[in-house]
């Protein structure tokens, strides 16, 4: 009988891999639709300008829309840049404050467009 070769790997860890991958995914696929959504708006026969432009999220249903797609933007930026942060950034303090630094960016972000969204 002979022996299996190779190494045991001990798999340690949060074990978020696959729930990130398919948040990524999700958050991509959302984005693409609201594109199209966007872009067939904007397509639409007559000339360009803010009333067109303003008119496009004028609707609720529009402003919601946009709003959650704006927070699963900031999702798919934080996996991302965060599994940047974990693979190639191996100080523990360096890596910790880059992503406090990437999470209040991204909440800065997420705030001024709301604002511009809502005009709050």
């Amino acid at each position: 009988m002979s022996e299996r070769t190779g190494s045991k790997r001990l798999v340690v860890g949060a074990h978020y891999g696959l729930r990130d991958w398919m948040s990524q995914r999700a958050t991509a696929v959302l984005m693409a639709l609201f594109t199209i959504v966007l872009l067939v708006q904007v397509l639409m026969p007559g000339p360009m300008g803010y009333d067109k432009w303003a008119g496009i999220f004028a609707p609720q249903w529009m402003k919601v829309l946009t709003f959650i797609v704006i927070v699963a933007l900031a999702w798919h930026a934080w996996v991302g840049v965060r599994d940047i942060w974990m693979d190639y950034i191996k100080p523990v303090w360096l890596r910790l404050v880059l992503q406090v630094g990437t999470l209040a960016w991204l909440v800065g972000c997420t705030g001024w467009a709301l604002h511009v969204l809502w005009r709050l």
